[in-house]
């Protein structure tokens, strides 16, 4: 590993596990996504779907109930609203259920978890020139809860929700926003990780040099594979290893 003028550039020397590899790319810019991938609460929104779903009268059964929970796993990644617009043709009822899905979820904050490892993959990039940025599907209120409830605002050098860039995952808004507000010098110096087939294609549409996928959320590694991403791995801690920023996992 080298720094010049103040960024990163991977020099593969050995592979980290049977699975992935250091890779020799410039580093500037990690644009990590929080729901699924930095934190592990994929329960709590989906029971937060749940609930809103039930106020506005999507689901009045268990069969309602899994129906409804498969395509929100399907859909993982995208803005809540975008995912409510798709359950109901009801604009309205839509924007109700945005509401109650915030509310519900931001009742249970204090039971958000990181991902093992996550809070260090931070620091480890940031010392080594790494600019980390968190994006999210949420809006900026609940975001903005989300990152004072675990602490994460002095840890991280920005965070997007889709209203700061545009549009969310899957385009290519939050990256390239990231891009523009870390000051980095080209798409080729970043980096994208999520667990869903969205964040995969968001970070494919913006053209970033590397996508990587992990495993804590609810997309397998071939949908991660089959959506582009480069790399599947176990979780965001492994991620400063693969860049040559640490060795250890």
């Amino acid at each position: 590993m080298t720094i010049d003028g103040g960024t990163l550039t991977v020099e593969p020397a050995r592979r980290i596990d049977d699975d992935v590899e250091f890779y020799d790319v410039p580093v500037e810019l990690a644009v990590l996504d929080i729901a699924g991938t930095t934190l592990r609460d994929t329960w709590l929104v989906e029971g937060a779907f749940t609930r809103a779903s039930e106020h506005i009268g999507l689901v009045q059964s268990d069969d309602d109930q899994e129906r409804m929970l498969t395509f929100v796993r399907e859909t993982m990644g995208q803005p809540t609203i975008e995912v409510f617009r798709s359950l109901t043709s009801d604009e309205s009822a839509a924007q109700r259920a945005v509401s109650i899905f915030e509310s519900a979820y931001r009742e249970r904050l204090s039971s958000v978890v990181p991902v093992d490892g996550a809070e260090q993959a931070f620091e480890l990039l940031r010392e080594a020139g790494v600019a980390v940025v968190l994006t999210s599907g949420f809006s900026r209120g609940t975001l903005d809860a989300l990152i004072d409830e675990l602490a994460w605002r002095d840890l991280v050098d920005a965070t997007l929700c889709p209203a700061d860039a545009g549009r969310g995952s899957p385009s290519p808004d939050l990256p390239l926003t990231a891009l523009v507000r870390t000051e980095a010098q080209s798409v080729d110096s970043m980096v994208v990780v999520g667990d869903t087939v969205s964040d995969v294609r968001a970070g494919i549409a913006a053209g970033v040099g590397l996508v990587g996928g992990v495993l804590t959320g609810v997309h397998s590694a071939e949908q991660l594979h089959r959506a582009g991403a480069d790399e599947a791995l176990t979780s965001i801690a492994v991620l400063p290893a693969m860049l040559g920023v640490s060795a250890e996992l």
